[in-house]
């Protein structure tokens, strides 16, 4: 089975948004502004998608289309941002939706 690039972040974000407040407090959260600098300055990625989660926690996809670097976050409704998962070869996909007629 395929998983097309738009659908990992909702896997990793589904996976995630409920261990993201047990997480908060850990090395891998700071404040959103600090986070997304960082990702910027240090490894050039910038927001790719977004999308909100279960209690108002927002899904974030950063990447670099130079380095091919990814990075995606989860930013709670108090301001702090956890990284979920990070990684390489980061591709931008449009792909078709499956033809889904049941006239076989």
């Amino acid at each position: 089975m395929k998983i097309s690039i738009f659908a990992l972040p909702a896997v990793f974000a589904a996976l995630t948004l409920a261990a993201v407040p047990a997480t908060a407090q850990s090395r891998n959260c700071a404040p959103r502004d600090t986070v997304i600098k960082r990702l910027a300055e240090k490894y050039g990625e910038s927001r790719q998608s977004i999308g909100v989660g279960q209690k108002g926690m927002v899904m974030e996809t950063f990447a670099s289309g130079k380095t091919g670097s990814w990075t995606i976050t989860v930013t709670t409704p108090n301001g702090m941002t956890c990284l979920v998962a990070s990684g390489q070869s980061y591709e931008v996909l449009a792909e078709a939706l499956p033809d889904t007629d049941s006239d076989a």
